[in-house]
């Protein structure tokens, strides 16, 4: 989200390009030393201990002398190897993800899916009121669609930015609750068959968080800590703006803690270093204990599902862009940013070269921000030269 613009939590802008970048401030809490890449000091107050200097720790100091925040984590993970690197907070110290949170609104999909309790294909009519489906093709779209911004929703819902006003500069989403949530819907007209384009949507990924959490019966922070965090070990990260984390800043001004009651799917988690890490690895090879439902849903989020403009590919909310390894052979990276009115936050992997990055920092994003950008190109150079390929 870039604070020029409407409100969102982390807009998807394209951090291989050299405009347009994301960069969510993330708010330094002050508690832990720096950590160094590799080091785990900070994590449960021990001694930190050296290690051998790491192909990964010269990426890692780029990305994070990027950071427009006072406090600073980076992961990377590759062939086994993973490193951390955090300046002002600990690994432990939660950052809000904005819009990286739509991943795992992704994953809960998955995981449902895998679970047979729902279908990629199931029409969303089928889980709302009538009066809630959008008018002209609303009635055609599916759980996939809001997962890969194909429903053909707008960015926002009607009626948001209205009520944005009073907070936009600390809370824009705070005053839209989930009841403003289906009367905007309501009040929404799909003008194009479901499918036929991507169009980056927070209104449709925070729809499909609140069906998703609706079927299981419980709120969305919830399910997900009880359906995919719990199960995959991510024990620092939760939707709760009430439990400790970094303190946000735009321009240099300490923000409140976001809160996103209406929307919680498109940008309410926060997680830590420690946890990005966890996720990226999972990601890359998902391992056994986590069942085989969670396996599966882990394979089914990187499948691609339409073509966006300019060629790269959308999965169930990761987008994939193919490039070019130092050997002549094409890889694929899988990608989101984000963004918090306080946070910017990036995750990425190349499934072939078995590498992950991911950036987080305690400042918003800014129209001359580089932090998602060399985020981003730290981990397509990480992935050309992987030595697995």
């Amino acid at each position: 989200m870039s604070s020029a613009t409407a409100p969102r939590p982390g807009p998807e802008r394209d951090p291989g390009s050299e405009t347009g970048t994301d960069v969510e401030t993330a708010p330094g809490t002050g508690a832990g030393p720096e950590t160094e890449a590799g080091t785990e000091s900070s994590v449960d107050g021990t001694t930190p201990t050296a290690q051998p200097e790491s192909a990964l720790s010269l990426p890692l100091e780029t990305v994070a002398a990027a950071a427009p925040g006072p406090a600073v984590a980076v992961v990377a993970v590759r062939a086994g190897e993973s490193r951390l690197l955090c300046r002002g907070a600990s690994a432990a110290t939660r950052f809000e993800l904005g819009s990286v949170t739509k991943t795992f609104t992704a994953l809960l999909l998955a995981e449902a899916v895998a679970r047979g309790e729902a279908g990629h294909d199931d029409p969303i009519a089928d889980r709302l009121p009538a009066a809630a489906v959008p008018e002209g093709y609303g009635d055609r779209i599916t759980l996939a669609h809001l997962a890969s911004h194909t429903a053909g929703l707008p960015v926002l819902p009607p009626g948001l930015l209205l009520r944005a006003v009073p907070r936009f500069y600390t809370n824009p989403y705070e005053d839209f609750t989930p009841e403003h949530l289906l009367h905007a819907l309501s009040q929404t007209r799909v003008r194009r068959p479901p499918g036929e384009r991507v169009r980056y949507s927070n209104f449709g990924v925070g729809l499909l968080g609140r069906l998703l959490s609706d079927a299981a019966g419980a709120p969305y922070g919830e399910v997900l800590a009880t359906r995919v965090l719990t199960p995959l070990g991510l024990t620092d990260s939760t939707c709760d703006p009430g439990l400790p984390q970094a303190t946000g800043h735009w321009h240099g001004r300490p923000r409140p803690p976001w809160r996103i009651p209406g929307l919680p799917g498109a940008g309410a988690l926060r997680s830590s270093a420690r946890d990005l890490r966890r996720y990226l690895e999972v990601l890359l090879s998902p391992p056994p204990e986590a069942g085989e439902v969670l396996r599966t849903a882990l394979h089914d989020v990187t499948r691609p599902r339409a073509t966006a403009p300019g060629g790269d590919r959308m999965c169930l909310a990761w987008k994939a862009r193919t490039h070019t390894a130092r050997d002549g052979g094409a890889f694929e990276l899988l990608f989101h940013s984000g963004g918090t009115r306080g946070f910017t936050s990036f995750a990425g992997f190349c499934p072939a070269a078995r590498t992950g990055l991911a950036a987080v920092t305690n400042s918003s994003p800014t129209l001359r921000g580089t932090f998602i950008r060399t985020a981003y190109r730290t981990l397509r150079d990480l992935s050309a030269e992987a030595p697995t390929r």
